[in-house]
């Protein structure tokens, strides 16, 4: 006998709540948040076909599903607390809904963020999260926002950037990659490592920060206008992985500056805590690496400019944009 709704949510995702003032059960979630805290929020969505492939592994869609929800509050330097899960299936497939609550539940698991409710329908694979944290009301440590980078500030981003858009071009057969390779730059692209820890360290260290979704240089021009600034990349300070570094140096541009779903933090510090950001990085194991500068912005002009150089300042011409849900 096919499952039902309510059947499908006791069996895959019901859980007594822990942190959740109240959770699953009710017509709405409680949650309580402690004196001196505030509630960060926020919501994704994930449609097959446009976030994702058809072919990816449940389990892997559970964990991206949740993953990225979870890198935006570490962008704002949020602790996780509670997510709610609206899913649309195109049937109670109880093989998919296995591996996808595992995925899902085990991240969930490590990093403290309980599933207090939601809903599921019939329909297009789709798979809604809004999740909640929180954050200090602290002028000095407290979120992390895009608006607060300065000229003079150095520009930071953690990890390494484009596997995720190699793994996307060799699924397009733009280029071929060897079994091993392609692996390697696959689990880039279905299993993010939101960086939550680091957003907690770089809390009254950062002036800005955002998750890099939809490409470096998307993103970036998203602080700068936030914050009314310019910034100067060294292209070539870019940090990518071995694989993608045998590839010829237009596609490594291509998949640093303008791919998405790395998931990565981009953030700015002023020089004087350098110290402070080296400790951030020892502290969460990730490996932190100084890309850029913020420069003041020249003139009346309202759109921000990002400077391109290579290693040796000569400047570099990258026409290719970061992704955008209306223009792709």
């Amino acid at each position: 006998m096919s499952l039902g709704e309510f059947d499908l949510i006791a069996k895959y995702f019901d859980r007594p709540a822990r942190r959740a003032a109240l959770g699953i059960g009710d017509d709405c979630a409680l949650l309580a948040v402690p004196p001196g805290m505030q509630l960060a929020t926020s919501c994704d969505m994930l449609v097959e076909g446009r976030h994702f492939l058809s072919t990816v592994a449940p389990e892997r869609l559970g964990h991206k599903a949740l993953a990225v929800n979870l890198s935006d509050l570490a962008a704002c330097g949020a602790e996780p607390v509670a997510f709610t899960l609206a899913l649309a299936l195109p049937s109670a497939d109880e093989l998919f809904l296995d591996g996808f609550s595992r995925g899902l539940l085990a991240l969930a698991d490590a990093h403290g963020c309980e599933l207090i409710g939601g809903d599921t329908t019939r329909g297009p694979l789709n798979i809604c999260i809004s999740i909640f944290g929180q954050v200090p009301m602290s002028p000095g440590a407290g979120a992390l926002l895009r608006s607060g980078a300065r000229a003079g500030d150095e520009l930071y981003v953690s990890g390494k950037l484009g596997d995720a858009r190699l793994a996307l071009e060799a699924f397009r057969g733009t280029l071929m990659l060897a079994g091993e390779d392609f692996d390697t730059v696959r689990c880039g692209m279905e299993l993010p490592q939101p960086r939550v820890a680091l957003g907690l360290a770089l809390r009254g260290v950062a002036t800005s920060a955002i998750d890099l979704s939809d490409g470096l240089l998307g993103d970036l021009s998203h602080v700068l206008q936030r914050s009314g600034v310019d910034a100067l990349v060294d292209v070539d300070a870019v940090p990518r992985s071995t694989v993608l570094r045998a590839q010829p140096l237009a596609v490594q541009r291509l998949c640093t500056l303008s791919g998405g779903d790395d998931y990565e933090l981009l953030f700015t510090a002023p020089p004087g805590r350098a110290h402070q950001v080296s400790a951030a990085g020892i502290a969460t194991g990730l490996t932190l690496t100084r890309i850029g500068r913020i420069v003041q912005r020249a003139g009346p002009r309202q759109e921000a400019h990002i400077g391109l150089v290579d290693a040796d300042g000569r400047a570099v011409l990258h026409a290719s944009a970061s992704f955008d849900h209306f223009r792709a």
